[in-house]
This record gives structure tokens, C-alpha cells and sequence, in this order.
């Protein structure tokens, strides 16, 4: 459920990140992940990359949130089940936990709540968490692992969701020259990134794109001066509240490692990060930007691709005579 008080939490979290950013900036640098509990975020690091969550066990969290293209998939939105066309484009999971709130809409409000929904959505994954569960339950070594963790062997969607979420708190991106730069080092990022930082400074994008993600702490009208035309049925948090207002109200996305994870927008449209930084200064801000002054913007932006999750792929506990058969054509 969509809780009202998020819009004023995040203006009010961004506003605390603009105050307290190095060198008085509005962004701040990523933090490394701390790990505090190995053996749960390798648990959880085994069932984000496992498609036997999927009624057709091909799909797993990985699918769309694909960790070696930048936590997304590339698309405009996602391929689900019986290959149905999402809803929606599928925003990157790193840096997540930064977030207000996940989905578009902010619907669910952390990342435990989150990893629950795909699995049981019939154009996602197209499972139901009963039959999620069963599975893992008929494997012994999942078995093992959620005793280890949990301190049963029972298994249930709760510990299950709460895993992943461990496991994707730590899939954040540090080190990006522009976080090197805030640090002191003047040389991590090029004098046209520079110059392009000031202007996104200058024109009011760090108005919604400020703090540790870059964005991600509130939510915006997408259209704030121009309507935004789409084919894309999606109305932001007025599919929950059925306000008018909450039309076209959308989470603002993070900016981190957005090069990687085109095309842009909530429906996808753009491939080009040069043809988004244009819409929006013209949609959101009511400025044309020239030829120079976008690619002064995208230089900046470049410099926000930090160091990506590096780890050994899971290795995954085989099926045994009781684990429930895939169905990946019905």
C-alpha cells in the first residue's frame, strides 16, 4: 500500500543529504556495503540468481535486475512468464536500498517487501509464494542453508524475501570518479564534467537528484512544465491512490551507473542518454538546453558509474525427486 508520507519524507531526506554532502555539495558519495551476516547474504545471493522461484523456471531476479548490464535489463520493460510484455521499465537494483521506497509507484516500502512481489506477479514470474516455497523446501541443501540462517529448516516467504533483501543491500557502486572527485581528487573527472556538473547544479536538476543515489528520495510529477507524451498506460502513484493529482507521479530514479542502464525513463523510450538529458530539462525545468550544454551534462553523468558488484556466481543446490517440476509453457 502507498503510504502518503513518503513524498514528504524523501523532499525531506534529499534536503538532509544536500546539507551534509562533502564540500557542502548536494551529492554525496557511495558508501561501501557492510556485510554483517555472511551466511544470510550468500543465501540471498543464491535466490536472486535462482529461476526455480518462476513457474517456468527460467526467470529469476536476475533476469530483469541483470548484475552484469548495470542491475537492469536494457529493455524498454521487462519480459515476464510466457513472454508477456511488462509494464513498466525495470529500474536497476543497484543502489536500491537508497531508496524511499521501491517500484515506480513506491509501492512496496523496503526491499524485503519488494522481492516479494515479482515472484507471485503473473506477467513477473509467475509463481505464487506457496509454490515458491515448496520448492526450496524439497531441496536439502536450501534447506540446510535457512537453518543455518534462520535457525529452522521450515522455510517461508518472510525469510526467503529477507534474504534477497540482505543480498541486495550490498549491491552498491562506490568509487565513481565523480565520488572520487568529492573526496578532494580534482583530477578524477574531466573539466567538461565539471563544467557539466555546475550546470546540473546551476539549472535545478539536483532539486530532485541530491544525496548518496543520486535521486531515489522522492517522488515527482514526470511533466512538470511540457505533459510527457507516452504510450506507456502507467500512472505512477495514481494506480494506488486513484488521486488525479498523483498522475504521472513517478519515484525519481538514482542517477548511478546511468549509462549502464538504458534506455531511460519509466516507459523506456529513450535510448540515447544525450536525447534524456534534453526532455528533461525541457519537461521538468522548461529549459533548451544547446548542443554543448548536453553533453557538458552527460559528461557529469559518466562520471557516476562506480565500481560494480564483483563476486563469484553461486554455485546452485541441485533438485531432488520432490522438487515440483517447471512449467515454463503453461
Amino acid at each position: 500500500m502507498f503510504r502518503p508520507l513518503m513524498l514528504m519524507f524523501g523532499l525531506m531526506a534529499g534536503g538532509q543529504a544536500w546539507g551534509s554532502a562533502p564540500a557542502n555539495e548536494p551529492i554525496l558519495p557511495v558508501q561501501p556495503a557492510k556485510i554483517t551476516n555472511e551466511a544470510k547474504v550468500e543465501l540471498g545471493k543464491q535466490l536472486f540468481f535462482d529461476p526455480r522461484l518462476s513457474k517456468s523456471g527460467f526467470i529469476s531476479c536476475n533476469s530483469c535486475h541483470n548484475l552484469s548490464m548495470g542491475g537492469s535489463d536494457n529493455l524498454p520493460t521487462s519480459i515476464g512468464h510466457n513472454w508477456h510484455q511488462g509494464p513498466i521499465n525495470s529500474p536497476t537494483v543497484l543502489n536500491s536500498s537508497m531508496s524511499v521506497a521501491q517500484f515506480w509507484d513506491g509501492r512496496a516500502a523496503t526491499l524485503k517487501e519488494q522481492a516479494g512481489g515479482p515472484i507471485a506477479n503473473p506477467g513477473e514470474m509467475g509463481f505464487t509464494h506457496d509454490l515458491a516455497v515448496d520448492v526450496l523446501r524439497s531441496i536439502p541443501q536450501y534447506k540446510a542453508s535457512f537453518k543455518q540462517v534462520y535457525g529452522n529448516d521450515s522455510v517461508t516467504i518472510d525469510e526467503v524475501t529477507d534474504a534477497i533483501a540482505a543480498f541486495e543491500e550490498t549491491l552498491v557502486t562506490p568509487n565513481a570518479p565523480f565520488d572520487r572527485w568529492l573526496k578532494g581528487d580534482k583530477k578524477a573527472i574531466s573539466a567538461t564534467a565539471e563544467k557539466g556538473y555546475q550546470l546540473f547544479k546551476s539549472i535545478g536538476c539536483v532539486a530532485c537528484h541530491n544525496g548518496e543515489a543520486v535521486g531515489g528520495a522522492s517522488f515527482q510529477k514526470m511533466g512538470m512544465v511540457e505533459p510527457y507524451a507516452t504510450k506507456n498506460p502507467a500512472q505512477g502513484v495514481a494506480g494506488l491512490t486513484g488521486k488525479d493529482q498523483d498522475r504521472m507521479m513517478f519515484k525519481v530514479p538514482t542517477l548511478r551507473n546511468v549509462a549502464l542502464t538504458y534506455p531511460y525513463f519509466h516507459d523506456g523510450a529513450y535510448w540515447q542518454l544525450e536525447e534524456a538529458v534534453d526532455v528533461m530539462a525541457r519537461l521538468q525545468l522548461g529549459r533548451k538546453l544547446s548542443g554543448d550544454e548536453v553533453s557538458q551534462i552527460v559528461a557529469f553523468l559518466d562520471t557516476l558509474t562506480g565500481d560494480q558488484p564483483s563476486f563469484k556466481l553461486p554455485i546452485l543446490p541441485p533438485s531432488s525427486a520432490q522438487t515440483p517440476r517447471p512449467a515454463p509453457f503453461n
